[in-house]
């Protein structure tokens, strides 16, 4: 059986549908359920396109290979059809993230029902690299080339249309390769044809009807909560935007913090914005008269703009434009508003200009859309202000959204970074959820603050701080969970700035709960002192200030707490972090058990003990290349997350260059004569891109990010390289004696790397990101180990 220039075609297809899918779950994770999801997808896809390859063991018989070209088409027509149908089984499931067999079970059919369509790509992909055994270089070539090509191609089609729609683009390249993989002019070609022809119209009538804002799609659930019609929508590669009614209210502005004392009645109109069903701000009518924006100066976050008039204004993250409007509120000089989403400045700006006033037409306006923290390193201003308002929050918080997320803003790197960038005598304003009974999220910002001024010179930070909450709401009552505002300067605090602050404070009813001369608070006071430290590690929860290795601003449960948690005098806040926790577990349990059913149990039974006499070094090598390659991934994407800005980015970036480079090694092994070479080679570069790359990354923290993606690329080329050439080693060792084990190599390879998607974020969680990645370095040094010791037995 020859292949023919359309299997090519089909492969280099299929392959670019399935790595299309598997980015898109992540970018519809992140609405349904959290961005953090996104070890989830891959999770998803290595299993199901590992029971997919078992099928064909399996099923001898079915498989057979002179109908080879017949299930090539077949399944990727299935692929097509599982992959609409599955995206819409989850979209119909709440996602729960409350510790309960109910939440167990969505968790569970979500992930059963997506791994479906990558178990019908991964027969043909397995097929095709098996049944034409003289062209598996080229093929193999046309696997790597689709699925590089699918990243890409999902971020083009996404800034098209939006996320239901951008299933139908999969099912359309899915068909399409079932039209190529066929027979010619046989009914299944036709039948394939079709199905493109419908895929294409259906994706095309969709997107039109998505820029009317009527799509038939779309999300009904979203954070297990269904979700209204919006008024305007818009899907990029790495958000979804919605502005809706929500916050008209015209009794009660919008406020993170709006001070009792606000006189009610006034009337602001208003419409809410959210980021991805969770990040939540307002889009405010403005027409140019300061009066409107009068309820801004009783908001607990504009505390700054009190001490620092006539200042120049940075704001991390311009949302809808309250930050920009609060500063225009008190008459500031400047105001350089940074934001990472195109789609909320489109929104701002033009679709909603008219309602917002306009304002990146201001004179004292200057939008950009960038990344903020590489942005400020670039930067050689300096700001008087530096103001970051409850950035990834509300409903993030509420539900225990971020505890699992890297956060580049909140680190030490970080805010040494934006103390930098102050003048003398300039603010960081931050402003967090402040939770009276025990306000873990103010009390790890605030050691990060005396961490962050300890990395710029300052030995006591006590007098360089100050923090007021909000006490009462409208009505009198007292807040149990409001915001704090964290003023932190390079600068000591002078007696005018307390005097001002104590003022406002009083006049507007906030309670200043830490000053240089004064505290309300006996652990915040601790906190700040030199005892601050050994303070961080008594508390019950991890409030220690967390850095670039372990960027988990809002996990706050201690590793040696995680089963003990019981005994916690849990608050609210310790609370999410178990659910997110609880979360996590739950993935963990799920895979394990899907790993077991469906790889490890149909080989045990299916196979002949005798194949397994004296396989153990072969199973241990493809047990630790598995281990070690997806620890490594996942800990780079992590990693890459913090120094590109988002999670989209460096889950492209990732599976792009790894896809590239491995492929590339995994061509280039067949010339090598030994395989002990290599594999030192791998190691050695392992070991010296471990050391150098915190060093490297924190130099490069200033660069552009077409600049940082170039060198994410190098990165993780080189090692992808190397590691490329292991499967293909272990391969060739099996063949001399234990050609029976081929099924059990493929098996065992996928279940560690499927394991291993999910126990890469609990390694990172618990003892960061350096510790996964070294622990992958060592599965690479036992596989290194168990191929020396096959190597003895030849």
């Amino acid at each position: 059986m020859q292949a023919r220039r359309s299997t090519y075609a089909g492969l280099f297809l299929v392959s670019l549908a399935t790595l299309m899918y598997e980015v898109l779950l992540t970018r519809i994770f992140s609405v349904t359920m959290w961005y953090h999801f996104a070890f989830m997808a891959v999770s998803v896809a290595l299993f199901g396109m590992t029971v997919g390859a078992l099928w064909i063991y399996l099923l001898p018989g079915w498989f057979r290979a002179e109908r080879t070209h017949h299930h090539l088409s077949a399944f990727a027509l299935l692929f097509a059809a599982t992959a609409v149908g599955g995206l819409l089984t989850h979209l119909a499931i709440p996602f729960v993230t409350n510790a309960s067999l109910v939440s167990l079970w969505a968790i569970g059919l979500t992930y059963a029902a997506l791994s479906l369509p990558f178990a019908c790509s991964g027969v043909c992909v397995c097929l095709a690299l098996t049944r034409f055994p003289e062209r598996v270089g080229k093929l193999y070539a046309a696997d790597l080339a689709g699925a590089a090509c699918g990243c890409l191609a999902l971020v083009q089609t996404l800034d098209a249309t939006d996320g239901p729609t951008a299933v139908l683009v999969v099912g359309l390249f899915a068909a399409a390769s079932g039209a190529c993989f066929a027979p010619p002019r046989g009914r299944l070609q036709r039948v394939a044809g079709l199905a493109t022809l419908l895929f294409l119209v259906a994706a095309v009538g969709h997107t039109v009807l998505v820029d009317r804002h009527h799509p038939l799609l779309r999300i009904t659930w979203a954070k297990g909560i269904a979700e209204p019609n919006a008024l305007y929508e818009r899907w990029n590669s790495f958000s979804r935007v919605r502005v809706g009614t929500e916050g008209s209210n015209p009794e009660q502005p919008f406020g993170w913090g709006l001070s009792p004392v606000y006189p009610a009645g006034r009337h602001v109109r208003q419409l809410g914005l959210d980021i991805d069903a969770n990040a939540y701000t307002v889009l405010t009518r403005y027409r140019g008269d300061p009066l409107e924006l009068d309820h801004l100066r009783y908001d607990i976050t504009n505390l700054p703009h009190y001490l620092r008039p006539a200042a120049d204004v940075l704001v991390v993250g311009a949302g809808g434009g309250r930050d920009i409007l609060s500063a225009l509120a008190f008459g500031q000089r400047s105001v350089r508003a940074v934001e990472i989403n195109g789609a909320i400045v489109q929104a701002v700006n033009r679709v909603f200009g008219d309602f917002t006033g306009h304002l990146d037409r201001d004179p004292r306006v200057r939008m950009v859309h960038d990344e903020a923290r590489s942005y400020i390193a670039r930067t050689s201003d300096q700001f008087d202000i530096l103001q970051i308002s409850l950035i990834d929050t509300w409903a993030a918080t509420a539900a225990g959204a971020f505890v699992l997320s890297e956060n580049s803003l909140y680190t030490e790197e970080a805010w040494t970074s934006f103390l930098r960038h102050l003048k003398p005598g300039g603010l960081l304003s931050i402003s967090r959820w402040y939770d009276r009974g025990r306000p873990a999220e103010v009390y790890r910002a605030t050691a990060l603050a005396c961490a962050a001024l300890r990395r710029i010179g300052v030995t006591e930070p006590r007098s360089h701080l100050a923090i007021a909450r909000l006490m009462l709401d409208s009505q009198g009552r007292e807040v149990p969970n409001g915001v704090g505002t964290l003023l932190v300067s390079p600068s000591p605090l002078t007696p005018a700035d307390v005097a001002a602050l104590r003022d406002v404070c009083g006049r507007l009813r906030f309670e200043l709960v830490l000053a240089p001369d004064s505290s309300a608070d006996p652990d915040l006071e601790r906190l700040t002192s030199a005892d601050g430290p050994a303070f961080e590690r008594s508390f019950p929860l991890n409030i220690s200030a967390p850095t670039d290795d372990c960027p988990f601003f809002f996990h706050q449960l201690r590793f040696r707490d995680l089963l003990t948690w019981y005994r916690l005098d849990l608050t609210a806040h310790a609370g999410f972090n178990l659910k997110a926790v609880f979360v996590l577990g739950s993935l963990l349990l799920i895979v394990g058990v899907l790993t077991l059913a469906g790889i490890v149990v149909p080989l045990w039974l299916t196979s002949e003990r005798e194949t397994l006499r004296g396989s153990a070094p072969l199973l241990a090598y493809f047990a630790a290349i598995g281990l070690g390659f997806m620890l490594f991934e996942m800990s780079q994407m992590q990693r890459l997350m913090v120094f590109l800005g988002h999670p989209t980015y460096a889950l492209t970036v990732v599976l792009s260059a790894l896809l590239i480079s491995s492929g590339a090694g995994s061509l280039l092994s067949g010339r090598l004569r030994r395989g002990a070479p290599a594999l030192a080679a791998l190691l050695a570069v392992l070991a010296v891109l471990g050391l150098l790359t915190s060093p490297l990354l924190h130099s490069l923290a200033a660069a552009t990010t077409p600049v940082r993606i170039g060198v994410a690329v190098v990165m993780l080329a080189v090692p992808g390289l190397l590691m490329g050439t292991a499967f293909p080693l272990g391969m060739r060792a099996a063949a001399g004696g234990h050609q029976g084990l081929t099924p059990w190599l493929w098996g065992v390879n996928g279940a560690t790397s499927v394991c291993a998607s999910v126990l890469a974020v609990a390694l990172s969680l618990s003892f960061g990101i350096s510790c996964t990645y070294w622990i992958g370095v060592l599965c690479y040094a036992g596989a290194a180990a168990a191929h020396a010791r096959l190597s003895r037995r030849v």
